[in-house]
């Protein structure tokens, strides 16, 4: 919907009328055709090939979450993309990591941001945790139709419960169905192994960057036998996203916080290849 830009410099009643504080909402009742749900797709054979993304894994810990994807985007067997990034900001206190069709996920993405700043503007406050998780799902339902040709999204969303006071996570699946984890949680191609390799490094008394190194560490078992999972490059330094949720917000590590961690599991791979992981911690 565009602002009306004649001469008399006024806005269209649509903007001006009193609604809902969502702007879902608002695009239904007077745009519907922008909504990524709405879009109308021309009948095809077969699947869609398109730029996938995965692996996205998070691990709580006590003072907050730790959510990762790795790097990798394909499209059937081919490497579309090396250094995608999958893991973004929803808002001051939580994060959102993509799996599925990689373009029709950053959209969703920038459209939950945009939902969630529209949402604090018109209450003057935020959305609670639970109240964020909701929306997304409702997100997710509306590609339903997509999903049906192949063009699934199905994101990780983790933060800061400010009313609870600690870090959790939500994991989706393509009809928009929401379920809570407990403790670590892992979607996309490479989940099964990432998950695996969690099952064994997640401990209840974490510390930040013990759970940043086990994030690491499930996309570094993850890629050895998913080949749709991108490990740490060293040779391109091509490193995981690495982002941490607490009480003080969102913060994603940098390049060189990851390449130390990166260094060092592959160090203890090179000594141990078939060694014990959990010393890592």
């Amino acid at each position: 919907m565009e602002a009306n830009t004649r001469s008399t410099g006024r806005l269209p009643a649509a903007f001006l009328t009193p609604g809902s504080s969502s702007f879902m909402d608002f695009l239904a009742a007077h745009s519907p055709e922008l909504l990524p749900g709405s879009r109308p797709l021309p009948p095809v054979e077969g699947a869609v090939q398109a730029p996938h993304g995965t692996t996205i894994v998070a691990v709580t810990f006590s003072g907050g979450v730790v959510l990762a994807g790795d790097r990798r985007a394909t499209m059937g067997n081919l490497i579309s993309q090396r250094d995608i990034e999958k893991v973004f900001p929803a808002d001051e206190y939580s994060a959102v990591g993509i799996a599925g069709t990689a373009g029709l996920a950053v959209e969703m993405v920038k459209l939950f941001q945009l939902e969630l700043e529209h949402f604090e503007k018109v209450e003057g406050t935020t959305l609670s945790l639970e109240g964020k998780a909701n929306r997304l799902s409702t997100m997710i339902r509306g590609n339903l139709g997509m999903a049906m040709q192949g063009l699934a999204v199905v994101p990780l969303f983790a933060g800061w419960d400010l009313d609870r006071g600690k870090g959790r996570i939500f994991s989706y699946d393509v009809t928009g169905g929401r379920s809570e984890e407990l403790g670590f949680a892992a979607t996309g191609s490479g989940s099964l192994f990432a998950r695996g390799a969690l099952k064994k490094l997640y401990r209840d008394d974490l510390a930040e960057d013990q759970a940043a190194t086990a994030v690491v560490q499930a996309l570094y078992d993850a890629a050895d036998d998913d080949s749709a999972t991108g490990g740490p490059d060293l040779a391109r330094r091509i490193y995981p996203i690495v982002t941490v949720i607490s009480e003080d917000g969102f913060k994603r590590l940098s390049e060189t916080e990851v390449s130390e961690i990166v260094r060092a599991i592959h160090e203890r791979r090179l000594e141990q290849p078939d060694g014990p992981r959990a010393a890592l911690l």
